[in-house]
């Protein structure tokens, strides 16, 4: 077996999908008499700064031998790689081994790829030490997705599907021909085989990319019928070709469990705590908390895009024990989902008065509260019962702000109940 690693092929003005790179290099193999195992598409850490939306790697699993492998997946690489973008640098990486048995160096370079933020040196070293074959273009940055992509498939356990519908050549560049009534049914009907197709909340259709590239749609789920059946029933412009990839989309496989010390900008946590501060709402619609542990404290925040989960966010308050999910930043960690674990359902409150009901007034400094009316007394403030517009468990962001690695609660295996968006 050989294992073919691609990235950064695409550009975020020009186009061009590392995806359909990899369909191109797939052909390519069958055409030369070989067989394809998989197309294997890799999420790496949000937090990368030089990528493009989805921070996506691209493997193909083939019985060509690797010089062969090689030599057609560069050609391919050339031609197609959007080269001209200064911030696009692309790597290629092809390994003589199965995809199980890839290194235990080259297993673990590709979880810290979806962790942490890598440098092309660090590649390039186990590239060498496992004996790759590779090449890079300009500063061959590509090369860290590229060798992570490589190894992904020894690396981790979890793995959904996304089948990826593609457009005509001369449509590139054009609105998308999509019919909404025929996704939305088709969307429904697949619910929850089939996640994060569109936004019902906000009517948008997340499967649809907007920015310019060869994708009509891309549908995404846990199982390869249901994903491969939505798209097949949904009305639209002529499709060029399709391809089923295997993924680690939605699976949090980027998440680390941490304490409040131990989180730093560039990784994305799973992190306990209790709320410091009321949520407050600033410009822009941000929506921004204090999470505390003993003497730590983060700054949490749910910024504009994430819509409806804003509400959600701003029903937390002081004292609510809960658990945090998200990419930190700049000291802020950017908020995906969050589980509540203990709501804080008292507060402090004027007593009032036992005989006639109304509410106390103040006596004067440290005199307590009385009635002006019955002459009835009290020391203080009142513990009092108030209503929480939260439940304990989890909630997220909706399927249209929703990062492409993270994990949707309708796939279920959290420990706590969900309160899924949909």
């Amino acid at each position: 077996m050989t294992v073919i690693g691609v990235d950064d092929t695409d550009s975020r003005e020009r186009g061009m999908c590392t995806t359909y790179l990899a369909t191109r290099v797939a052909e390519r193999l069958r055409a030369a008499g070989g067989e394809v195992e998989r197309l294997l598409l890799v999420r790496l850490n949000p937090a990368v700064e030089h990528k493009t939306r989805g921070n996506a790697a691209l493997a193909v699993h083939t019985d060509v031998d690797a010089e062969t492998a090689f030599a057609l997946a560069r050609e391919e690489l050339a031609a197609a790689a959007e080269t001209d973008d200064p911030r696009t640098n692309p790597g290629l990486v092809v390994a003589d081994h199965a995809p199980e048995a890839a290194p235990d160096a080259v297993a673990n370079f590709a979880r810290d790829a979806v962790r942490d933020l890598l440098s092309r040196e660090a590649a390039e070293r186990r590239i060498e030490a496992a004996g790759y074959r590779h090449a890079g273009w300009k500063n061959g940055r590509g090369k860290i997705g590229a060798l992570a992509a490589v190894g992904a498939w020894a690396a981790f356990a979890e793995w959904t599907y996304e089948h990826i519908s593609y457009r005509e050549p001369e449509r590139r560049g054009t609105l998308r021909e999509v019919d909404r009534e025929s996704l939305f049914a088709a969307a429904d009907d697949a619910y929850p085989l089939a996640w994060d197709t569109v936004d019902r909340g906000s009517g948008e259709a997340v499967c649809v990319p907007h920015a310019p590239g060869p994708i009509l749609h891309g549908i995404r789920g846990d199982d390869p019928d249901a994903v491969r059946g939505v798209a097949e029933r949904v009305e639209s412009e002529p499709v060029e070709r399709t391809a089923l990839f295997v993924t680690n989309q939605g699976t949090d496989a980027h998440l680390r469990d941490a304490s409040l010390a131990a989180v730093a900008d560039g990784g994305a946590y799973r992190v306990d705590g209790t709320v410091a501060t009321a949520p407050e709402t600033r410009r822009g619609g941000h929506v921004f908390f204090r999470l505390a542990d003993g003497d730590d404290e983060l700054r949490c925040a749910a910024f504009e895009p994430t819509k409806r989960f804003r509400d959600r966010v701003r029903a937390l308050r002081p004292g609510d024990r809960v658990t945090v999910c998200g990419e930190v930043s700049s000291g802020t960690l950017k908020l995906e989902k969050f589980a509540v674990r203990d709501l804080d359902a008292t507060e402090r409150a004027t007593p009032d008065c036992p005989d006639c009901g109304r509410s106390m007034k103040s006596a004067g400094a440290n005199q307590g509260y009385r009635c002006r009316d019955c002459r009835t007394t009290a020391d203080g403030k009142v513990e009092r019962t108030v209503e929480r517009d939260l439940d304990v468990g989890w909630y997220e962001v909706p399927p249209e702000a929703r990062r492409h690695v993270a994990k949707p609660l309708v796939r279920g295996g959290f420990d706590a109940p969900t309160h899924p968006e949909r």
